[in-house]
């Protein structure tokens, strides 16, 4: 009887132990499941989508032309006697810009003068012989051509008289001074330029990459801050076709009206173009997002990592035009959701999140 009850005593004891083990590893395992759990849960900054019409490209560098340049020179060879304006004078078309040394063709054209005045003179005497039929044809045939020959080389030396001033072709401004007073002006050679700057273009390399979003009538503001930081407002672009083979990019050229000739040739320009703009199309509100937070998957498809009642979730999407550090957003998103931006690289689909 003492056995059986130390027995079953002992058999007591030992289940009681069991449960308490039991229990023991329950609660352990409840408790690192509950701590694991907390570990999942990742900590992430998010941003609420918005839209803005305001989405522009990062400012290009540009650089402020003329819209034509006129190069003004003498035909004949002399000493440069006057020089009638200054760099960056206004001139109208006719004004007098430039005087050379007259001496060499006032000569000329006094020789020969005198020659017409003889050949003329022959000519007035050989017509009373010609009509009374005492001068053959073709003696009067070679006085008639020395009149010609004289009265051409007359007229040229006029020419050359004239030509020893030079009148502005075109109105504009005065650009380059290239030759000055006292030195020898050669044929053709350049003495002044003339700019025409009542409009102006302004000439920006584009990235090959980015060329083809950009139309000729793509929206741009132009910011000179030579001008105290004033801005401008571009008209129609001019797309270059041909790319610079060391940087690779292509020229445009942005015509500005310049009715007051504020902009200059040669001032620097900071030049921004609103992203999507084509021509006879609208601005709209743009949906952007940081770069940053559009990933690719390993189908080369884009997503976003949105948060949904606590959760993480992969949300596609397809982009537009890059802006500094944002870039467009197509289609995927809708005003109001949020988009992880920060601590999405340990994330999987339904991860729990905080923020």
């Amino acid at each position: 009887m003492i056995m059986n009850t130390k027995g079953r005593i002992a058999g007591q004891g030992t289940l009681v132990l069991t449960s308490i083990l039991c229990s023991m590893i329950l609660f352990s395992a409840c408790s690192k499941k509950q701590v694991e759990d907390k570990e999942e849960t990742i900590r992430v900054t998010v941003e609420k989508v918005t839209t803005t019409s305001d989405f522009q490209q990062l400012p290009y560098v540009g650089v402020v032309e003329e819209e034509s340049a006129t190069s003004v020179s003498f035909t004949g060879m002399a000493m440069l006697k006057t020089l009638a304006v200054s760099e960056g004078q206004s001139v109208k078309k006719g004004q007098l810009l430039a005087v050379i040394d007259e001496t060499q063709a006032r000569n000329t054209l006094a020789t020969t003068k005198a020659a017409l005045d003889q050949a003329l003179d022959a000519q007035a005497r050989m017509k009373q012989l010609h009509d009374s039929q005492s001068l053959p044809d073709m003696k009067w045939v070679e006085v008639e051509s020395k009149v010609a020959q004289a009265q051409a080389a007359y007229d040229m030396a006029k020419k050359n008289l004239d030509d020893c001033r030079i009148y502005a072709p075109v109105s504009g401004v005065v650009g380059t001074k290239i030759m000055g007073v006292g030195e020898t002006v050669l044929p053709t050679e350049p003495v002044l330029t003339i700019l025409s700057i009542d409009r102006v273009k302004v000439r920006v390399a584009i990235p090959e990459r980015e060329i083809s979003s950009i139309t000729a009538g793509t929206s741009t503001t132009i910011t000179i801050d030579a001008l105290e930081g004033e801005t401008f407002y571009g008209g129609r672009i001019e797309k270059g076709v041909s790319a610079d083979p060391l940087t690779h990019t292509y020229d445009i050229r942005i015509n500005v009206a310049n009715p007051e000739r504020k902009l200059l040739p040669g001032m620097v320009a900071r030049v921004q173009m609103r992203g999507g703009d084509k021509e006879g199309e609208n601005k709209g509100e743009v949906i952007a997002v940081p770069v940053k937070a559009v990933q690719q998957s390993t189908d080369k498809s884009l997503f976003v990592w949105t948060v949904r009642q606590g959760q993480a979730h992969r949300t596609p999407v397809t982009i537009g035009q890059t802006a500094g550090n944002r870039v467009a957003i197509e289609s995927g998103l809708q005003v109001g959701n949020e988009v992880i931006i920060e601590g999405y690289q340990k994330l999987g689909e339904g991860t729990p999140v905080i923020f």
